[in-house]
């Protein structure tokens, strides 16, 4: 058993700086499955947002985040966001995190959908890189930090209501270790890869909404997922991300044949309408033309001025044989962010005592039914913040937890992982909600992918059972959880909202103005 007074599940920007936040008062064991920079922060393209230039201010930032939300954003909680914010940029700055800048020294601001104004802060096309590569500094720079690498988060412990912990494998030698800790912090990051195309990285596997979701927390509005409208489409992309940014400095979206088709859709902002409104745009294109892709058009920008703004996608997309200062960029939709998440409250809170969350893992409900772009490092920031200022005080009057039992009951695992099996039940799980549970849905779609994930988990509980656990087996597990709470909560929104379309309900009602809660024992979900 290792004991700590801080266990960290997760070393993206808000496990990171809830870490560097509470190191001081107490000891924290840092973990994560695979290396400490891989992340979806690591993958953020396109930059923080915050009230930073001088015809910005906080009621425009609040309404372009309420209005994305479509409804469902928590007020209060988007006030935080927006008003701690810039002090959480600031920070950043001053562990030393380098932001692009104009030639007179002030903090060059981009656009981006849904922004009213100039107030995305970046470091070219890599601001999630950079803000991780701080950050990690900043850690290694604490003794009472212990970081765990390739370190799996199997279950938490709960005892009397209360998370003491979490059982945690050793992914090199095998062994499962409970982690006994006075206060534990899930920031896993997103479920991106229960999709087939999708922007994240291949950690992005709902980790932390299926553990909560075992131990009994609350999860919220997991219908909610945000398909970022433009990723690169290409064979060997592996859906490389496009930037918000660019549609943001005067990226055009085009059809095959060069129309414009994005005033069709929404006449007022065009490219530069909310992620959800340019996804279905997108998505409706390609089921009308026939063609596999659209197009984004910066060829009338300046080429120095393309280069300088987005160095990554340039390279990127310059490797695959296009030259986006004369080529147009093949596009395609795809799984990006998941605005739902285990449910908080604004000091990152859960439904039971001691967790915490925050960042993509958490439902903290600034993002509502669709997240404004690049809000969420912002949120990761401010939250991890306060959940920090939160657990410092009760850490010492909470005391030690009772040792936890041993994993598993001592039961033996004995049989391999047959590695293509588990792949290919990975892939069906992605395939099943790529078909069924993507942009736009019916309730048949939906009733079928519940009967194939339903299949799926019973194919796998019984590998769980017997086999040596390894970190596909246990991101596979996760994977069928998450999915089966998506189809879930999907099924339980009789209307369309943000990023939730349902033919069968394309009208957004006023009853349905409410969060999707589930919980274990309380609602059926076979996850």
């Amino acid at each position: 058993m290792q004991q700590f007074d801080y266990l960290v599940i997760g070393s993206g920007s808000a496990g990171l700086s809830f870490a560097l936040r509470v190191c001081e008062s107490g000891s924290v064991a840092l973990i994560t499955k695979k290396e400490r920079t891989d992340s979806n922060t690591n993958w953020a393209q396109g930059g923080i947002a915050g009230v930073m230039g001088p015809d910005d201010d906080m009621e425009l930032h609040v309404q372009d985040t309420l209005i994305a939300g479509a409804g469902l954003c928590n007020e209060e909680a988007v006030r935080v966001l927006v008003h701690e914010g810039p002090d959480s940029i600031r920070e950043l700055i001053s562990f030393g995190a380098d932001f692009n800048r104009t030639p007179d020294g002030e903090l060059s601001l981009g656009r981006e959908g849904g922004h009213s104004r100039r107030r995305i802060i970046h470091t070219a096309d890599l601001t999630g890189k950079e803000v991780e590569h701080t950050l990690v500094e900043a850690v290694r720079r604490h003794s009472n930090i212990t970081v765990l690498e390739h370190h799996f988060a199997v279950d938490l412990i709960v005892q009397d209501g209360h998370c003491c912990g979490a059982y945690v494998l050793d992914e090199a030698a095998g062994d499962v270790t409970p982690y006994i800790a006075r206060a534990t912090l899930l920031a896993t990051g997103g479920a991106g890869q229960v999709y087939r195309f999708t922007t994240n990285p291949t950690i992005a596997t709902g980790d932390g909404v299926a553990i909560a979701w075992r131990a009994g927390a609350e999860i919220a509005n997991m219908e909610f997922i945000q398909f970022h409208p433009t990723s690169l489409f290409h064979p060997d992309a592996k859906s490389f991300l496009i930037s918000e940014a660019v549609r943001g400095e005067g990226g055009i979206l085009r059809r095959k044949d060069g129309t414009a088709f994005m005033a069709e859709y929404d006449p007022e902002r065009k490219d530069l309408a909310p992620r959800d409104i340019v996804a279905r745009a997108i998505d409706s294109e390609i089921k009308k033309t026939g063609d596999e892709c659209v197009y984004l058009d910066v060829t009338h920008l300046s080429p120095q001025s393309i280069k300088d703004h987005f160095p990554t996608i340039y390279a990127r997309c310059l490797s695959f044989g296009i030259d986006i200062t004369t080529d147009w960029i093949p596009v395609v939709p795809a799984a990006h962010y998941s605005c739902g998440g285990v449910t908080t409250d604004l000091v990152g809170r859960t439904s039971i005592e001691r967790l915490y969350a925050c960042g993509e893992v958490a439902s903290t409900g600034v993002h509502g039914a669709n997240r404004l772009a690049s809000n969420s490092l912002l949120e990761a920031l401010v939250f991890a913040k306060r959940a920090a200022a939160d657990a410092i005080p009760r850490v010492p009057a909470w005391g030690d937890c009772a040792p936890a039992p041993k994993f598993d009951s001592g039961r033996k695992r004995t049989e391999a992982v047959d590695r293509a099996q588990l792949q290919s039940l990975r892939h069906r799980v992605q395939t099943v909600m790529q078909k069924y549970v993507g942009i736009v849905r019916t309730d048949t779609r939906l009733q079928k992918a519940a009967a194939a994930i339903a299949v799926l988990k019973a194919e796998t509980d019984p590998l769980y059972s017997r086999l040596i656990l390894t970190d596909e087996l246990l991101e596979l597990r996760n994977m069928i959880s998450v999915a089966a709470l998506i189809i879930n909560c999907a099924q339980r929104r009789h209307e369309s909202r943000g990023l939730h379309f349902n033919t069968d309900y394309p009208e957004t009602l006023e009853s349905e103005r409410h969060d999707t809660k589930v919980r274990k024992g309380v609602n059926d979900v076979r996850a």
